[in-house]
């Protein structure tokens, strides 16, 4: 039998069997996507889906994926969320063939749209925005043609020349699209593809004072770049029609003289006809996506900043521990479909698990410590015991760990009055410390109505090595020496909102209602001193309790802070 790692199984999802049928079939030899945000904010979860579909299927096909930022409103960009959301990409596993931005092609969009024009199919409105939404109807109710809609071309490629030229204000004039007021598809009624915006461009400076709409600079820019496959999420999918209007209309391939901007940069021409296929959001319950609630949220101080452990950003996910692996796990589990649906968090929370109980090494941390002193051990008493990294992997080696005759163990690990069905440490009763053998708790020391030692007796004949007794007791607890322990701020993070479904603004409610109060706290525990002195972003099994990472920000070996990635087991679960 051959030792190699079995195959992974093939993908077989409707745009892989569309991205399959392409290429057997001749139409494409090669296969080119394109991943392209906006920088007006950070990609948060659903954003992972999108990236690695965009790249995912890029690399399985052997084909290019462009990062393409559709930088084409200044007003709401900044250059904080271009570097973010080229640090998201790489953190995924994920690297683009061409960085590339929509601001590239601005003077090939603006040759389009004079094109348009020229043909008859654009001309310049004076209607303002208001008077736009009355003259375009309902879902219900046809369009009505916008006064200006039979301006000669003549007339309308003069009034945009001057537009660009900056001689309007802003709003005082759009280029539309001519196609059809009475379409059932509103996206069709002579929708906006210019508008003025004075406003500077951090790529472009002052160059420009009008900016194209997103339906055609997408569209465009797909056909610039020789995209075959335009993978978008599902509400895109009323604007598919505008999309290959745009495509059709201008025809990037087929004018190549349009194309003369980019050719003159020493890039080579690719254009081609790309197709769009849309695909079901990355949603789960007990978060809000909204861009504008997730700024509310960060600017009204109910977080800790857009990398706030808590929040649904890419940024804050990998600051709460999250694994990259885990992510694609999760866009592998739920895979791709035409269906959106809403994911329990919990099914994010397994893949985490998952991935970490794997790979995690294995380190005790008290997290509510109440000390426990041997009293048969004597004074000063030192050792270090070699424990191993991981139970399941011996190639992660071992580590030393110090033992003293004080420990610090969970409170929850000692019950004075014990509930039904207790099996740890209560008065008189034994347990098995990890590692050291059986104790019996003799005496419980008390301040008021607080515990706040426990003072017993190690049987030496249950040590581990040599002859040593196994005697059967109920329970075994993990401890961190007490002398050589690294007290540690240990900020346990959890659900952000109380209820699935925080964007039901039923019964005057909003999300803010529904935040949980409890979704941070923070506490000081002691952690062995393996853990303590870990670099930044290094993830840990602490025994019995959960899965930790070491603080990206905040961490030092002198001063540890932890974060809780997710609990062992689901705690949410009915």
């Amino acid at each position: 039998m051959s030792d190699a790692t079995p195959a992974a199984p093939e993908r077989n999802d409707f745009i892989r069997q569309i991205v399959r049928e392409d290429l057997a079939s001749g139409k494409h030899t090669a296969i080119r996507t394109r991943f392209p945000p906006e920088p007006n904010g950070y990609l948060h979860i659903g954003h992972a889906k999108a990236i690695c579909l965009d790249f995912g299927i890029a690399q399985e096909f052997g084909g290019r994926c462009n990062l393409r930022f559709d930088d084409t409103n200044p007003a709401r960009e900044h250059p904080e969320y271009v570097q973010a959301i080229q640090d998201d990409v790489r953190w995924l596993g994920y690297e683009w063939a061409e960085l590339r931005h929509a601001s590239d092609y601005f003077e090939i969009f603006y040759l389009a749209a004079e094109k348009l024009i020229r043909q008859g199919d654009a001309y310049v409105c004076d209607l303002t925005a208001e008077q736009v939404r009355e003259y375009r109807g309902t879902l219900t109710e046809p369009g009505r043609n916008s006064p200006y809609r039979e301006r000669s071309p003549e007339e309308s490629l003069d009034l945009f020349r001057r537009m660009r030229a900056g001689e309007f204000p802003d709003g005082a004039r759009t280029l539309r699209a001519k196609i059809d007021m009475a379409s059932g598809n509103i996206n069709m009624r002579d929708p906006a593809l210019y508008r003025i915006k004075h406003v500077p461009h951090q790529n472009t400076g002052d160059a420009w004072c009008i900016y194209p709409m997103y339906d055609i600079a997408h569209a465009l820019g797909d056909a610039v770049e020789g995209i075959t496959h335009s993978l978008c999420t599902l509400e895109f999918e009323d604007h598919r029609p505008l999309y290959d209007w745009c495509v059709d209309k201008v025809d990037l391939a087929g004018n190549p003289e349009l194309m003369a901007p980019l050719v003159a940069k020493g890039l080579p021409n690719t254009a081609a006809k790309p197709r769009q296929i849309e695909f079901s959001r990355l949603n789960l319950n007990y978060l809000v996506m909204s861009k504008r609630k997730l700024l509310a949220m960060v600017e009204d101080k109910l977080v800790d900043g857009w990398d706030d452990p808590r929040m649904p950003t890419l940024q804050g996910i990998r600051r709460r521990g999250c694994t990259p692996s885990a992510l694609r796990l999760l866009v592998e589990r739920i895979g791709v479909s035409k269906q959106n649906s809403l994911i329990d968090y919990s099914v994010l929370e397994g893949c985490i698990r998952e991935d970490l109980d794997a790979v995690a090494p294995r380190r005790m941390g008290v997290i509510e410590p109440l000390k426990l002193v041997l009293t048969n051990l004597p004074e000063g008493h030192s050792e270090s015991l070699e424990f191993p990294n991981h139970p399941k992997d011996d190639a992660l080696g071992t580590r030393q760990v110090p033992f003293s005759r004080e420990v610090w163990i969970e409170r929850d690990d000692f019950a004075e009055v014990p509930p039904k069905g207790f099996k740890r440490l209560i008065p008189g009763g034994e347990v098995r410390l990890r590692g050291i053998g059986i104790v019996r708790c003799d005496e419980v020391i008390k301040q008021g109505e607080d515990v706040i030692e426990l003072r017993c007796t190690l049987d030496p004949e249950t040590r581990p090595g040599g002859n040593a007794v196994d005697r059967k007791v109920k329970g075994t607890i993990h401890w961190v020496c007490a002398n050589q322990g690294v007290a540690a701020e240990i900020r346990l993070y959890d659900r952000l909102f109380t209820v699935p479904d925080p964007d039901n603004d039923a019964d005057g409610k909003t999300y803010r209602d529904y935040l949980n109060p409890d979704s941070r706290r923070v506490v000081r525990g002691y952690v062995e001193p393996a853990a303590a002195q870990a670099e930044p972003e290094t993830r840990f099994q602490f025994e019995r309790t959960g899965y930790f990472v070491t603080e990206r920000h905040d961490h030092r070996a002198e001063a540890p802070v932890f974060n809780r990635i997710a609990t062992l087991r689901d705690t949410w679960a009915k």
